[in-house]
Parts: C-alpha cells; structure tokens; sequence
C-alpha cells in the first residue's frame, strides 16, 4: 500500500489538493480559485464545468510538485462546504451549483416559520431550515424553475460532485447529508416525513445512495486518471463536510472537544456523543457511526476581512507582504479602546436574520484603517460568541478550541477569539485542515489507521496556543453586548431594505 494521501477541499472559493505523508506533512499543495455567479441580488451560483475542471488542475500540479508515483498514494478522500445544491440532470450530467452563501430563499423560510415546518423538520433531522440549506433551495427550485426542478436527476454536495466525477459513482455520505436536514439524524438515514415535511415527498428518487465518511464510494477511472496523472484504480471514500473534515483535521476527535472554524463561514462545533441536547441546535453526524456534532454556523466569518482587503487594501502594503498580514498589522497596533468601531458581519445575511447586511458602527474621525480592521475582526469573533453561547446553552460543554480556517493564520485573531470566548485556543501546524481530514478519512477507509482518533494522532501536530487576557474581559462583555443591541434596533431597517431589493420574496425586482 502507498506511503502518501491526497485530500481535497472544495470550498466555497477555492478547491485544493494536498499530498500528505502518513504523519502528516505536506509534499505538496495546490489550489485554485473558483468564480462565483450573482445573476441577481441574494443568488450565488458556480459553473460546475469549471469547478472540475480547477479540481483536475489542481489534482495535477499538486502531482507535479511532489515528484511521487501516482500508484504510491494510497486513497484518496474529499471535504467539501456543506449545504447550498449540487446537482445532476438525469443523465448525470452537471446542471446547476448553488453555493451556501446564497439568500434567494429567505422569504421561503419566513412562511415555512408562519407554517410551523421548522416545528416539525426538527425532531427529525435537528435542524431548522434556513435559506441556504440543500431541501430549502430545493423547494425555492420547484416554486420558482420548475422547469429547471423537472430536470434534477441527483441531489448531492460540492464535494459529492468531485467524487462523482473522479469516479462515475453517484453518491452521498452521511456527515455531509445530515448537515444538509436531509436525514433522519439519529437513524442515519433519509425519512420520507421529514421530506415530506418539506413539500419534496414527491424528490426522495433524488438524494443518492448513503455511505459512511470512510466507505470507498468508487475507483478513479481511466479517463481520470489520463486527464490527472492519477494511477486509475485508487480508492476515492465518501468523504466528509467540510467543517467536520477540518475538526478532524485539527485534532479535534473525541467527545468534548470543540472546534472553531473560520473561514468563508463561521463555524462553531462540539462532539457529542448523542443526538439529543435540553435545546435545539444544528446537529450533524460526526466522521465515525456513533457520535454527532452539536454545531452554530453561519457565513459570517473570514469572509468579510477577505472583502475588505479586497475592496480597500490591495496593493497597499511592502513587497513579500501578503495584504491580511499587513492588514491585521494595522490592527495589532490599535489599543482596545471603549469607542472603537463595532462592525457586524453580514456580507452574506445572518443565521438569525437572513435580511441582515454588514456596517460598521460609531466611526468618527479620529479612526483610522487599523481602527476599521480591528474592529473587523472583534465583529467576526463576536458572531462565533453568538453561535458558542447558543451550544453551551443547549448543554453542550468545552473548555477549551481549535481554531482552524484561514483566521488561524493570523497571530493577532487567535488572540482575539481567546479574549471573546474566554476559553484557550489552540491552532494546528497544518493549514489546510479540511484536506488533512479527509486524508485521515480516507487513510482510515483503506485500514491504514485503526479508527479515526488513530488517523488524527499521527497526522496532527500542534502549532500555537493562546490564553484569554482576563483584563479585557469586561471590555469585550460591554462591546458584545452593543453588538447585540445595534443588531436588534437595525433588523427592521435591513428588512426593508431587502424588501426594496425584492429580497423578501426570493424573486429580484
């Protein structure tokens, strides 16, 4: 058996491979960054055409950089982002890619509150419904393109896709489908009431075959293998969802460990070793049959320092410099102060409040580019707090997190995740955690690793650990405080400005 592992990580806007040795260093890593598609105001699609085709380039140079036979890697495994749709015509061929950062249904999800289908989706599949969600977007499509609806032969995730088209097989596996509130959580299985529920009793003949995350879905064929330079006939798993690809990834494995991810969304998660919690919250598998993830996500995290230094600051730093470190530098030389910036981070909407958008708050003139960073990335912690509160609410307890996503790059964000959270943080050597994942997954689906907890003891290393700084505590409690305040008083004002889009109904002016 081969002596190496690659892992790919389809997110949102980049898909990377990485090789890893079995102790898991990086030989080599690509990524390649994807387009999105806004047809219109709240839609957020991608061309699945190129989605394949940056997954093949980045499969092949990463081949390239390692200098290793091809037959010497020994499986391969896939992350991707969960939610959003993927999907196949019925002669599986690629037909439409919604992302997770898509609102268009958020007007769906108003009525189906009105109607109480929340009340009845979530003693099966632990899970509301919310507008980027794969059975929520699926609705939106049999309402508004029906014709498009009609055309749907297989409903799967990005990273199902990617599977599909190494090796022809068209399946799902159980993490990434439970994260969608397509499954009967607690059986591991898909349930003709909860779809009903929906208003898709009518589409079960969609949702592909379940495998487990470690379960060989296919073999890469021939032609793959021609257009990749890898050996036809390795094994492909089923893979994971890409937020518990990355807990694994970074050490997180056992039952009590919390993971906090941020990356495109904000991502806040702890293993639990049953379904059941004294209050709802997002629940998902685990990578293994018997644990589950009791999790608060929403797409408001690194994101939004990405848009920022995008839209304002490229080009404006020394040469050898990357902009997000001479960003979080102008931040690091800010003194916390009572009348910084507060800023909510809703480019893409919010978990509670899908018409919410993105401001900063109380800028005077006296602030500068480092004032508007740093309170940039406070407003981004302060959307973790607000998933985190709500877990240990609903009894799910930790005392400490790793902190994965492209915000652990930073020395200055971790910190301030510590100081938010009030709880020690720990960063992971390796950066690409959800690649690294899924390489333990996919180690672990060829019997190289006895269990899981085996794969993530070999293949993770730790980097860098923070302790919260309990002289800002009180500081950070005042400002969390404001945040949540400003974001109450704000909601009608966004709701009517989504109205005046035509947000509301999903449907653009």
């Amino acid at each position: 058996m081969g002596n190496y592992l690659l892992g790919l990580d389809a997110g949102n806007t980049v898909i990377k491979a990485v090789i890893f040795d079995l102790e898991g260093r990086e030989v080599a890593c690509a990524g390649q960054e994807g387009h999105s598609r806004m047809p219109c105001p709240g839609h957020v699609e991608r061309d699945l055409g190129e989605l394949w085709e940056n997954a093949k380039r980045v499969i092949r140079i990463c081949l390239d950089k390692a200098g290793i036979d091809a037959k010497d890697i020994a499986a391969i495994g896939c992350a991707g982002h969960g939610n959003g749709l993927y999907a196949l015509d019925r002669e599986g061929q690629p037909l439409l890619g919604i992302q997770s950062l898509d609102t268009r249904a958020t007007g769906l999800v108003e009525e189906w509150v009105a109607e109480g289908v929340g009340d009845r989706a979530v003693p099966i599949a632990r899970q509301r419904p919310w507008p980027s969600q794969t059975p929520t977007l699926l609705v939106w499509l049999k309402r508004h393109r029906p014709e498009l609806f009609q055309r749907i032969g297989t409903v799967f995730l990005s990273k199902d896709f990617v599977v599909n088209r190494l090796t022809g097989s068209r399946v799902s596996e159980v993490s990434d489908m439970s994260g969608a509130g397509l499954l009967d959580l607690a059986a591991r299985r898909y349930d003709s009431t909860l779809m009903a529920a929906y208003g898709l009793a009518d589409s079960m003949h969609m949702l592909p075959p379940l495998i487990e995350s470690a379960d060989i879905a296919g073999h890469v064929t021939e032609k793959v293998a021609a257009e990749t330079g890898l050996a036809a006939g390795t094994p492909v798993i089923g893979g994971l969802f890409d937020v518990v690809a990355s807990a694994l990834g970074s050490g997180v494995s056992r039952t009590g460990s919390a993971s906090i991810i941020a990356g495109t969304w904000s991502i806040n998660q702890v293993i639990i070793d049953g379904p059941d919690l004294k209050a709802p919250v997002f629940m998902s598998s685990t990578f293994d049959r018997g644990r589950y993830m009791a999790m608060e996500n929403s797409a408001t995290s690194a994101a939004n320092l990405e848009w920022l230094v995008r839209e304002f600051f490229e080009g404006e730093h020394e040469e050898g410099v990357s902009p997000f470190d001479a960003a979080c530098t102008l931040a690091a030389a800010v003194t916390p102060a009572t009348d910084d910036p507060l800023y909510h981070p809703y480019l893409y909407g919010a978990q509670q409040d899908g018409h919410a958008r993105a401001g900063f708050y109380g800028m005077a003139g006296w602030h500068t580019k480092g004032h508007l960073i740093r309170g940039l990335l406070e407003g981004v912690a302060f959307g973790h707090r607000q998933h985190v509160e709500t877990i240990r609410k609903a009894g799910a307890t930790f005392e400490e997190a790793v902190l994965s996503g492209g915000g652990s790059r930073s020395q200055l964000w971790p910190q301030i995740f510590a100081d938010i959270l009030g709880v020690p943080v720990t960063v992971a050597v390796s950066r690409e955690t959800g690649a690294l994942g899924a390489a333990i997954a996919a180690g672990t689906g060829v019997g190289l690793f006895a269990d899981f907890t085996e794969g993530a003891a070999a293949m993770v290393r730790t980097d860098r650990h923070y302790q919260p700084d309990s002289a800002l505590s009180a500081h950070y409690d005042r400002r969390y405080r404001l945040y949540e305040d400003i974001a109450k008083a704000m909601a009608p004002l966004w709701r009517r400005l989504s109205e005046a889009q035509g947000l509301a109904t999903g449907v653009a002016a």
